[in-house]
């Protein structure tokens, strides 16, 4: 075991439980203790404060604490390869009752793991390249990225090896191990803000500033995004970075949130607060102090947001290749579907998958002759289309009370089969983005989508009900949380409400005009009586 470090914080009396527990024992430290101890001994024997640890081995115990748990495995910038899928897969066969799931952080998650299987998994993960060590936990987590690095014809500059250095850079460091809270960092070159940049802790964007009278291209940082109870969008620093200028910027800014953010109450420790508190010019500046001169801002290259979504086959940087962006419905998906894709991503491209944060997948590097092929596969066809259904193909859901300790609704089957039946029910080309989450914490970012559905219980003669809080016009385009209308709908109305709602929007839009556009233009007012009409008793 490591030698514990010596914090300045320390001696503060008015830390929070969780502090101290981390100044006894660093997280880290709990990975060798699965392995030696807890993973032969089994359940019975891991120490109370121990389980909060196991977050930083990307563990958690999950609903409802029966002595299983939730995994999360890290995939740096959503780009995998086809043996690590198949080493994915198989984890989920033997240990995770086949279920896999894509998370809206590009990551990948196992549920159903004993902790007497935890050591096979990570030398499994090992074998493959890949770690679920600070998937969780109050440490740099899963780094996000743009999961078409180096054939996006849309970015203006390859992310991958400067994902790769940040990943190995803060991986397992003990300088980082013990931050206030949970920390996410994203990094992307493509001009459409795929990495979701203003939700992040810490994010760099495409930026370029003539230096010496030469064009250099680089990126802009942001600083303080977050959601949850509180949601803040990032603020931009003024400042211009070099690639290879990342790590020391990225290792300056986390130096920051470690040394000076708060500790004493939990829900007050995200880096968001300090930087609300210090403002982007107080930031810069202690900033620059840590880690010397940077050049003030350059020219911002991004431009509108995708949203995150690749679908469709579409041509590649390179002259001839294409990728295919696919969905995956809320995210899920079996053992055998996964070692399927790994076969389609041998087979047609170059045996690399994307992991989006958008719960979907996508597959590169496809040559033209292999198209018509590759559309026909019967897993293309039949379940990870490239042309899905529009609320089915842009839905997104958290885990919900099925795993999540956390949530006090069912999401993932729900949100499912709500975006079936709106498709059945409500004929829309235009994309509208609904996420569904089953508690305040928003891992399904319901805060961006153009309709969010939150997880809330009512009251009824029957006891109490399952229910959900509506909200509207969240994006990232001209970036905007969505706001919150008095309507709390019971589940056994959800699919009819939302179908009259939609149906209203697509009456009355403009042309081509997406539903958060609408709402801004419209009015929340306006949405307001709408909603209050649908619900009039009849």
């Amino acid at each position: 075991m490591a030698e514990r470090k010596q914090w300045k914080w320390a001696a503060d009396p008015s830390l929070n439980k969780m502090e101290f527990t981390k100044l006894e024992k660093d997280g880290l430290d709990v990975i060798e203790t699965i392995v030696n101890t807890y993973s032969k001994e089994g359940f019975a024997s891991i120490e109370s404060s121990d389980m909060d640890r196991f977050k930083w081995a990307g563990v958690y115990q999950q609903r409802p604490k029966d002595g299983h748990f939730m995994m999360r495995v890290r995939i740096p910038g959503g780009i995998l390869n086809s043996e690590q899928a198949r080493v994915l897969a198989k984890i989920a066969e033997i240990y995770g009752r086949d279920l896999v799931d894509v998370t809206t952080r590009q990551a990948v998650q196992f549920h159903w793991l004993t902790v007497e299987s935890l050591a096979d998994i990570f030398d499994r993960l090992a074998s493959a390249g890949l770690s679920s060590f600070e998937a969780c936990g109050d440490c740099p987590r899963q780094i996000m990225g743009n999961p078409l690095a180096g054939i996006d014809p849309h970015e203006v500059l390859d992310t991958r090896p400067i994902v790769a250095e940040l990943e190995k850079f803060f991986l397992l460091n003990r300088d980082f191990s013990n931050l206030p809270r949970k920390y996410k960092i994203s990094v992307s070159a493509n001009i459409h803000n795929a990495a979701h940049a203003q939700i992040n802790d810490l994010a760099f964007t495409p930026a370029k500033k003539v230096i010496a009278g030469e064009e250099v291209i680089g990126f802009h940082v942001w600083v303080g995004g977050g959601l949850s109870a509180k949601p803040y969008l990032a603020k931009q620093l003024d400042v211009f970075v070099r690639p290879e200028e990342v790590v020391k910027v990225a290792a300056g800014v986390t130096t920051l949130f470690r040394d000076f953010g708060y500790r004493q109450k939990r829900t007050h420790a995200r880096l968001k607060f300090l930087v609300a508190d210090w403002g982007p010019e107080k930031f810069t500046e202690q900033l620059l102090e840590l880690v010397g001169e940077l050049e003030p801002g350059g020219i911002d290259l991004t431009s509108g947001w995708n949203g995150g979504y690749f679908y469709g086959i579409h041509e590649q940087r390179q002259a001839g290749q294409y990728y295919a962006g696919l969905s995956v419905p809320v995210g899920r998906m079996n053992a055998g579907e996964l070692n399927e894709l790994a076969r389609l991503a041998d087979e047609y491209g170059d045996g690399t998958i994307g992991t989006c944060n958008t719960q979907n997948v996508l597959i590169r590097n496809i040559p033209e002759a292999k198209i018509v092929a590759f559309r026909d596969e019967p897993m293309i066809v039949n379940r990870f289309k490239w042309q899905p259904n529009t609320f089915v193909g842009y839905s997104v859901s958290c885990t919900g009370t099925e795993y999540c300790n956390l949530a006090i609704v069912e999401t993932k089957e729900r949100m499912r089969s709500l975006a079936q039946y709106l498709d059945d029910t409500v004929v829309l080309e235009t994309p509208l983005r609904i996420h569904m989450i089953g508690c305040p914490n928003s891992c399904g970012q319901r805060q961006i989508a153009d309709i969010g559905l939150q997880g809330a219980l009512v009251k009824t003669s029957n006891g109490m009900v399952e229910a959900f809080d509506i909200y509207v016009g969240g994006t990232l385009e001209e970036p905007q949380f969505n706001r919150k209308l008095n309507a709390r709908i019971t589940v056994d109305r959800l699919g009819p409400f939302l179908a009259q709602l939609i149906t209203l929007y697509k009456a009355d839009r403009q042309v081509g005009e997406p539903y958060w556009r609408y709402v801004e233009r419209v009015g929340l007012s306006h949405i307001q009586a709408q909603v209050d009409a649908i619900l009039q008793p009849a």
